[in-house]
């Protein structure tokens, strides 16, 4: 392939992610709406491979909160810093899912976890995409 092809491969590449990012925006911003709320209460914002990871706390909270991460979009809040780190890969899946769900993503989502609780299931352990973010997610750390 000549550099004309592999300068070609490569835009088109950056469009696909554009595309990708601009589908799920809708997701982001309400991950960015909450996290914009956290900053002034000394959380932590940075961004990883080019997701923005906000850690509400410096250090574990005290009492326990209904999650450790969640993912918006392109965002995803965590209790601490260390709980980001150590969910990374899980908490990437959800951002995939995102990408691939786009605004339909939270309706979805929490339509798949009213469908596990009406059949007798766990809401959370056997939705769907949580399904997918574990299996996913341990194969790649």
């Amino acid at each position: 392939m000549n550099a004309r092809g592999r300068r070609k491969g490569r835009s088109a590449a950056g469009l696909q992610r554009w595309g990708l990012r601009l589908w799920a925006s809708p997701t982001t911003l309400v991950g960015l709406v909450f996290g914009l709320l956290l900053l002034p209460f000394g959380a932590r914002m940075r961004i990883v491979n080019g997701v923005i990871e906000i850690a509400a706390r410096r250090t574990p909270p005290r009492r326990r909160w209904p999650f450790t991460a969640i993912t918006f979009g392109h965002v995803v809040l965590g209790t601490h810093a260390g709980e980001l780190q150590r969910l990374r890969a899980h908490e990437r899946v959800h951002v995939r899912q995102c990408e691939r769900w786009g605004p339909l993503f939270l309706p979805a989502y929490l339509l798949a976890g009213v469908w596990q609780w009406v059949r007798g299931r766990d809401a959370y352990w056997d939705n769907p995409f949580e399904v997918e973010a574990r299996r996913v997610g341990e194969q790649e750390v």
